[in-house]
């Protein structure tokens, strides 16, 4: 008897385990499919509640990062992105999105420096840097000293 309630438990155990694993990664996918709908406000919830159960999932907070931005919420975006980078530093995409927020503050030196983290790390997205260079000369103060 004793056997068998030790085989009960440990099947338990397992199942729940799974069920657990599965309803992870099902939260970050059903997420995507809502964002990719439009329909922000619930994508929102779930990738905050994937972040619960596996906060160290970048995608989820350049997703809540992206989501802000839709929302113009300028602050919670940030601060998305910013964590993003803290557990992927090589993420181009929220690199782009921090150095268009940097440029919009007329941030500068935040700029120049986001430009050259990019430039070691992209692969994908390279092209996007000069466009922001270049905007970042346009706007940038000139010396102007006669």
């Amino acid at each position: 008897m004793n056997k068998v309630s030790k085989i009960i438990s440990l099947g338990i155990i397992i199942i729940t385990f799974q069920s657990t694993s599965f309803s992870k990664e099902n939260f970050f996918q059903e997420a995507i499919k809502l964002y990719e709908n439009k329909k922000y406000e619930d994508a929102r919830f779930l990738f905050e509640r994937n972040i619960v159960f596996n906060p160290k999932n970048s995608l989820s907070y350049l997703y809540l990062a992206k989501i802000y931005n839709y929302e113009e919420n300028q602050r919670k975006e940030e601060y998305n992105l910013e964590t993003a980078l803290l557990i992927d530093p090589e993420n181009e995409e929220a690199i782009l999105m921090l150095m268009r927020i940097a440029l919009k503050k007329s941030n500068y030196e935040k700029v120049k420096e986001l430009s050259d983290t990019f430039i070691k790390v992209c692969k994908i997205l390279c092209d996007e840097n000069n466009e922001i260079l270049e905007s970042l000369k346009n706007l940038e103060p000139t010396n102007e000293s006669s």
